[in-house]
């Protein structure tokens, strides 16, 4: 027998309209659980759940939505209740949030909240959102290099509580140049008359026009917690904490798999107008390649008639090359994502990948041909597809690590086009080396 989970008994009082256990059963669900209901949900649904939402919980669910389904959600509420959820959010979450809406909303969304609090959002919202300013929360504990620990102790308990994540003051000059760290440890192994400067700590700051993906980086290598984001002059602007960094590489994780699908959006429950439209692009661009791939195919059609098997043995061929791109495709663009392929990391890259090619292009070239051989007894024919495969292969190696790096210097993500790109050619290549060579050897 089958138990029933709390999102089936949620949804079985929603759908039959008991609103008020439905509101009371949803109460007790953390937010981030609450958004992710959401995501599950199509339109109509996710839209009356959405009502039976607290208010008090409504910016941490739409802080924990994923970006599509909080546009959506957001675009119709009013600026004023907009304005509202958000209030006790973290500035860079809610500058997020906005990013994600029309100008004119958010705008109208920037003017319902109160002064400090709107201008704090539109100093984030200056940065683009994929760089350290866009990322950071101005919400920043900092102390003066010359003051002393005991100063800094009566500060911090005056002050009653601390940003969450806060494992550092960032130290500063008068004109608040960034110096460094205090650790919250320091503070209360050292001497009280020790001044801040003397027992800080070095920590490098991120720039506020750095990548994202820069940062989350340097988080990783590093095994940060948080860092100082800074201006051109060095003067402290905020900080980024690790659950920024996390976000950043999740959605980073997402948008690339999705990505590699030609698919732009993130929203399951998409209206069908909309994921048809976005779609349509990359759809085209495939049967571009196959038609292109066909009408290689067209040029050796007697040769075709005349020895059928090369229609069985042709898709190896392809398919072979294919795979054995992809391959390298994948290890390129993730070389690429992390940063490690400068001119050096390139030729290296390129010379491992021929070696592979070759390596595997021997191997798998001998096994084909001797299966086509036995398959078929014609040891020519076993020879032709011997080679053609081996040639695909290794052009499938060059291929997989070359486009990435070429589609880069153009300003193409390689995600989205890299593999549309290696299917065509491994194709190609592949028939017509493989035809090629059976019309001139195999044929009278």
């Amino acid at each position: 027998m089958n138990e029933t989970t709390p999102q089936d008994r949620l949804l079985e009082r929603l759908r039959a309209g008991d609103l008020e256990r439905a509101r009371a059963l949803l109460g007790e669900w953390h937010p981030a659980e609450i958004a992710d209901l959401l995501e599950s949900l199509p339109g109509r649904e996710r839209r009356r759940l959405w009502e039976l939402v607290a208010p008090e919980a409504g910016g941490e669910v739409l802080s924990a939505a994923r970006d599509a389904v909080r546009a959506e959600l957001m675009r119709d509420m009013p600026p004023r209740r907009l304005a509202e959820v958000t209030r006790d959010l973290d500035s860079d979450d809610v500058a997020d949030m906005l990013q994600d809406l029309p100008a004119a909303v958010a705008d109208e969304a920037l003017r319902a909240m109160d002064e400090q609090h709107r201008q704090r959002i539109a100093s984030l919202m200056s940065y683009p959102e994929d760089t350290a300013g866009g990322l950071m929360n101005t919400d920043v504990v900092s102390a003066r290099a010359d003051v002393s620990v005991d100063a800094v102790s009566r500060y911090l308990r005056r002050r009653g509580g601390l940003p969450e994540h806060t494992d550092s003051l960032m130290v500063v000059d008068r004109e608040n140049r960034y110096l460094g760290v205090l650790p919250l440890a320091a503070v209360l192994v050292n001497r009280a008359e020790s001044t801040v400067g003397e027992i800080m700590s070095a920590a490098a700051a991120v720039a506020a026009d750095t990548p994202s993906l820069e940062v989350a980086r340097l988080f990783e290598r590093r095994d940060l917690l948080s860092a100082a984001v800074v201006d051109s002059d060095g003067k402290l602007l905020g900080r980024i904490t690790v659950d920024d960094v996390v976000d950043v590489i999740q959605e980073e994780a997402e948008h690339a798999a999705l990505r590699r699908a030609g698919l732009p959006e993130d929203d399951a429950f998409a209206s069908a107008l909309a994921s048809g439209r976005r779609r349509a692009l990359w759809l085209g661009v495939n049967l571009l390649t196959a038609v292109f791939a066909s009408w290689v195919i067209g040029r050796f059609e007697d040769s075709i008639r005349q020895l059928v098997a090369l229609a069985v043995l042709m898709p190896i061929v392809a398919s072979m090359g294919g795979i054995a791109g992809n391959q390298t495709l994948t290890v390129a663009i993730r070389a690429l994502a992390l940063g490690r392929l400068d001119k050096t990391g390139s030729r290296r890259l390129i010379a491992k990948e021929i070696a592979v090619g070759l390596l595997n292009g021997g191997l798998w070239a001998a096994v084909v041909g001797a299966l086509a051989w036995l398959w078929f007894g014609d040891p020519g024919l076993g020879l032709i597809i011997a080679l053609a495969m081996g040639a695909n292969l290794l052009v499938a190696a060059v291929a997989g690590a070359c486009i990435p790096l070429s589609l880069r210097r153009l300003g193409i993500d390689p995600a989205i086009a890299g593999g549309v790109i290696l299917t065509t050619i491994t194709d190609v290549v592949g028939f017509m080396t493989f035809l090629g060579l059976a019309t001139l050897f195999l044929l009278p």
